[in-house]
């Protein structure tokens, strides 16, 4: 019968302790590759969706603010006004989302082709007597000379130009921060049978919950953020979920489009249609007698004319020279408008009534020409068409 070897006795603290690190270190780790994996998730996520919805909540945002205006153009109140003039604010305020995307492909190295100036050196600071002492003893202890290694000198380095950083700014929180992560890091651990192991293993301990508590605290941040929130509506599935976004946006748009035509005055069409409906009446000068009106015989031969018809109607005829701005697009155009006496022509005369109704509001010089193109071509005046071909009403 062999003599059996002495069981080597062990600390239970320090056993325990060892395998609470152990397991601190597991949680951490899976956390941290948890919360990158997910800022990736989002940041990629965020890029498609403004390059594919993008657009179209420019587009909304611009119907909103054109509705809102027609709405204040037709009553006057100052509370129609008020809200008119946050809608048009909120378009103008619109950041330049394709510039803020270029610069975050630049900063990553997409598309660059020199590299980024070097950052603005820190402003001076007279770092305090803690930040000095912490800072001494951080590169005492850190310094790559202390070892022949590498790549230890290699991490030693790293970790010294974020010492030499945040003692540059005098920022001592930040120092304190780096001294409590050099002092526990696994490749500052005593042996273990070392005495000052204990103490190592409740620092290691302490530094790791609250690493896994700052971790936790940035995955909850990123999981509230909007496009966090919208990715953790269907996260195995974004593109379907940006195919939903896009088909509830482009109907919001297009409600919004037709409340703008009918405002407006334009004709009961299909949103993105020039058809007309044969059967029924499009246009009513005769609800706009209050407004100035010439008859097309009458328009000077040099006026400054307006058609507000739509481009098929352009396109088919119209008076040479005239400013073709469509009836939807008056509004957000207006600064194109010369300052000059204006002449409005539509097919008939209801829509450029409209116009004609909210410019002078504005205090414009605005005159409806009755009849519009129709009753130009009944007077004989001259059209032309985009074709070169016979001109016509249509």
């Amino acid at each position: 019968m062999s003599a059996q070897s002495p069981v080597r006795w062990t600390d239970p603290e320090q056993q325990e302790l060892e395998e609470r690190v152990a397991a601190a270190e597991l949680a951490w780790l899976s956390m941290d590759v948890d919360v990158q994996t997910l800022r990736v998730e989002i940041d990629n996520f965020a890029l498609i969706h403004h390059q594919l919805l993008g657009p179209l909540y420019a587009r909304l945002d611009e119907l909103d603010a054109l509705v809102a205006e027609a709405v204040a153009a037709r009553t006057g109140d100052p509370e129609d006004l008020r809200r008119a003039a946050e809608a048009r604010q909120q378009v103008e305020e619109l950041p330049d989302l394709d510039a803020l995307f270029d610069s975050v492909r630049e900063k990553s190295g997409e598309g660059a082709d020199e590299a980024p100036p070097p950052p603005a050196a820190p402003a001076r600071v007279r770092p305090g007597k803690e930040a000095q002492r912490i800072y001494r003893e951080l590169v005492r202890r850190a310094h790559p000379d202390l070892t022949t290694d590498g790549a230890e000198q290699q991490r030693r380095a790293e970790f010294l130009v974020r010492v030499n950083e945040a003692y540059a700014y005098g920022d001592t929180a930040a120092l304190e921060g780096l001294a409590a992560e050099w002092s526990t890091a696994p490749e500052a651990a005593p042996a273990v049978d070392s005495p000052d192991r204990l103490g190592w293993l409740r620092r290691r301990l302490d530094w790791l919950t609250a690493k896994i508590t700052e971790t936790a605290t940035e995955q909850v941040r990123l999981e509230q953020t909007p496009m966090g929130q919208l990715l953790a509506l269907a996260p195995q599935d974004p593109d379907r979920l940006l195919e939903q976004l896009a088909e509830e946006l482009l109907a919001r748009a297009a409600a919004q489009q037709a409340e703008l035509e009918r405002l407006l005055g334009a004709p009961d069409r299909p949103v993105g249609h020039n058809g007309t409906d044969p059967n029924r009446p499009q246009e009513n000068p005769t609800m706009f007698a209050q407004i100035p009106t010439i008859d097309a015989a009458s328009v000077p031969a040099d006026a400054a004319l307006l058609d507000v018809r739509e481009k098929d109607e352009w396109d088919a005829g119209h008076v040479d020279g005239a400013l073709h701005i469509p009836i939807g697009e008056v509004i957000a155009r207006i600064g194109e408008l010369p300052d000059e006496k204006l002449y409005v022509l539509c097919r008939v005369g209801g829509r450029s009534a409209q116009v004609v109704q909210y410019l002078v509001q504005q205090g414009r010089d605005a005159v409806n020409v009755d009849g519009g193109m129709y009753a130009w071509e009944g007077a004989g005046r001259p059209m032309v068409s985009s074709s070169g071909q016979a001109a016509f009403v249509l």
